[in-house]
């Protein structure tokens, strides 16, 4: 069991349980999405005296809040206790496009040139995570969710709100890739 557990899973198993997850949620009445969570702490915590935003009946959110401190605890371990040794696999192409930027691909999951405390000092990092940070935080709040929702709970609810706001997330993920990144990293 430890074996499958830690090795990543294909597609063909990997899929069908999102679609069991969303069967079960579409059937519950809930809806999945992470950002939505943010939204119930700050609830929690008392921002609904100053942002009628977060004045809402946050218990009925309680579940997505136990999803995520399942996700907090499942990623913990699994980076604690299931890790892979084997070096990320990913494209030739896409290492190429990197070290085209002077970012080098090392195996991990993020490049570490992008994601360490001593790039927050630099222009490029600032611009990366803070400014990045707040765009998506940002883009979230003003679409009404996050990726994970509209893609994975939206769509499969047929909400066309959904399908306009994952178009816009491809269409900013082309934007970022082809134009803003090369401008950012390039030589």
């Amino acid at each position: 069991m430890l074996s499958l557990l830690s090795q990543t899973w294909p597609w063909y198993i990997s899929g069908p349980l999102i679609a069991l997850v969303m069967i079960l949620l579409l059937w519950a009445g809930g809806n999945f999405g992470v950002s939505g969570t943010l939204r119930s702490i700050c609830a929690i915590g008392g921002a609904g005296k100053r942002v009628p935003f977060f004045n809402f009946n946050w218990q009925g959110q309680v579940w997505n809040l136990v999803f995520i401190i399942g996700a907090i605890i499942g990623g913990f371990i699994a980076a604690t206790f299931l890790q892979n040794p084997e070096p990320l696999q990913i494209s030739p192409h896409t290492i190429a496009d990197l070290q085209a930027l002077n970012i080098s691909f090392q195996g991990d999951l993020a490049p570490t040139e992008l994601f360490n405390w001593g790039s927050l000092g630099t222009v490029k990092g600032f611009l990366v995570l803070v400014v990045g940070g707040f765009l998506v935080g940002f883009g979230a709040r003003w679409a009404g969710g996050c990726t994970s929702g509209h893609a994975i709970s939206g769509l499969s609810d047929l909400q066309i709100p959904s399908l306009i706001a994952v178009i816009g997330f491809f269409i900013g993920g082309l934007v970022m890739t082809f134009l803003l990144f090369p401008l950012i990293f390039g030589a």
